[in-house]
């Protein structure tokens, strides 16, 4: 492209050359050496300020040989019979050589200096990219492909050695695969030493047809890896401080891992410990009730309804504790990946039916209120969805005054099997319904109202999400909090089945 351009500003300046020829000798009859001189030499300037040297030079020679065939004497041959014609001659070329070659000089520095100053914004946008990436694991990845972007290259590769391996992050539109030797022959080429020069610093590998530029990634004077480019050629100092921004960049990414493994670790003491907190309070106070309630069964003047009194209230913590620990191996199957929906035509009434006896104790104190669509067939998985609707209808009875009703409303719609659960209490604050679901979570004004172990809805959740279900909460305007959960579920009527069977 750019050798076409060339070709086409000297065949023009041909044409401008003639233009002056023609108009010097047959309109203005100007036979004056020093004003022709001075014409062609601006005429090949102008051209040098635009084009090559090398059109630069042909212009020079050809303006030099019309100066002598048309306006020196004799005019019409290339014979010059006065000396100072040759001096006058031989000191046009020069003067339009070295004009060329200065021209062509300073517009050269001066297309490098655009091109540093674009080199010298890429690499701060890159910089900026880095700064901005939060994403530790995907981190180096989206790294090289920043590098692609911004610098237009056809491939780019940041290697680093793990073990007796490499990981390579690769990104481009060019499919070059690296070897693992050659990349451990070129980093111990490069050694921990610094040179100065930057060409020192950078090998170049012939790979399937394509030249592969590698740079080391240096951390203070220990080269840590290697980053590989090829396509579009970088200027050697820019390539050097693309890998140094991509080696900090690498060292960023790897303490943000380092932090966030860090982190989790952190939370995981933290919450072991206040699973040992909840479990401690939990079981020291139905035990002491166990405990308490059993010494006064040996008593002999405790008559028979104090007696079956306290026999159920051993039989009540019992099941609390039970549901304790169910809680505690449910949480450790969500933990653990190990639950898996197995998906059953059932009605939604047994659901119902299996999710109350299961809270039988919890909610013997309430009204529970039912409205339950019966005579649809929903596919679910009826184990996993009646513990679920049982820890929301064990924490509405936890949450509401005695005696005080609890709504259960079942529909099946499009949208799949819609549970929701109502309570008459007062509400959740503000501030817990972003952190309602998470595990442990009991906000301040649930402390004080009930004990319990912050648990439960955060094992529903996790049920429900085995079968792709969700769960909700809001408070009522007129009072109380809802609890829906809604599971994707296909569905058919009861005569449906009745003919099957």
């Amino acid at each position: 492209m750019a050798v076409k351009r060339d070709v086409s500003l000297l065949a023009a300046a041909i044409a401008a050359i003639a233009v002056v020829v023609f108009i010097y000798t047959r309109w203005l009859h100007v036979d004056n050496a020093l004003i022709v001189g001075f014409t062609f030499l601006l005429l090949v300037l102008s051209v040098a300020a635009t084009a090559r040297f090398w059109v630069a030079a042909t212009l020079s020679v050809l303006a030099m040989l019309a100066f002598n065939f048309f306006f020196l004497p004799p005019v019409g041959t290339f014979y010059l019979a006065e000396p100072e014609n040759w001096v006058a001659l031989f000191v046009f070329l020069a003067v339009s050589l070295v004009g060329s070659n200065l021209s062509t000089a300073a517009r050269s520095r001066a297309q490098e200096a655009v091109d540093r100053q674009n080199e010298l914004a890429r690499l701060f946008d890159l910089s900026r990219d880095v700064l901005l990436t939060t994403d530790s694991s995907e981190a180096i990845t989206q790294l090289v492909q920043f590098i692609v972007r911004r610098f237009a290259l056809d491939f780019a590769a940041i290697c680093l050695p793990h073990s007796n391996q490499w990981d390579i992050h690769t990104a481009g539109s060019l499919n070059i695969a690296i070897e693992n030797t050659q990349l451990a022959s070129v980093l111990e080429g490069f050694g921990s030493s610094l040179d100065r020069d930057n060409r020192a610093r950078q090998r170049t590998l012939e790979i399937a047809g394509h030249a592969v530029r590698l740079v080391p990634l240096r951390l203070g004077t220990k080269a840590v890896g290697l980053f590989a480019a090829a396509g579009r050629p970088i200027e050697p100092g820019t390539l050097d401080a693309l890998a140094g921004v991509a080696a900090i960049a690498v060292e960023r990414a790897q303490f943000l891992e380092a932090r966030k493994a860090a982190e989790l670790a952190r939370q995981g003491e933290e919450l072991k410990s206040a699973l040992l907190a909840s479990i401690a309070h939990n079981l020291r106070t139905p035990l002491t009730a166990i405990r308490v309630a059993a010494s006064n069964l040996q008593a002999s003047w405790l008559a028979d309804n104090d007696r079956r009194e306290q026999s159920d209230l051993i039989l009540a913590e019992v099941e609390r504790l039970h549901r304790l620990f169910q809680n505690i191996l449910e949480m450790a199957r969500i933990d653990a990946g190990a639950i898996a929906a197995d998906l059953r035509w059932v009605y939604p009434s047994e659901i119902v039916e299996v999710a109350r006896d299961q809270v039988e104790l919890a909610v013997r104190h309430h009204n529970l209120e039912l409205d339950v669509e019966s005579d649809v067939l929903v596919h679910v998985d009826p184990r996993l969805t009646a513990s679920a609707l049982a820890h929301v209808l064990e924490n509405a009875a936890q949450y509401s005054a005695s005696e005080s009703p609890i709504s259960l409303t079942v529909q099946v719609s499009s949208d799949g099997l819609t549970m929701s659960v109502r309570d008459r209490g007062r509400g959740i604050a503000p501030g817990d319904l972003p952190h309602l679901f998470e595990r442990f979570y009991r906000g301040a004004e649930s402390k004080r109202q009930v004990a319990g172990t912050g648990m439960g809805l955060s094992i529903a959740q996790g049920l429900l999400a085995a079968e792709q279900g969700r769960i909700s909460a809001e408070n009522c305007p007129d009072g109380g909090a809802r609890f829906t959960i809604v599971i994707p579920a296909a569905q058919k009527a009861a005569a449906a089945v009745q003919q099957t069977s």
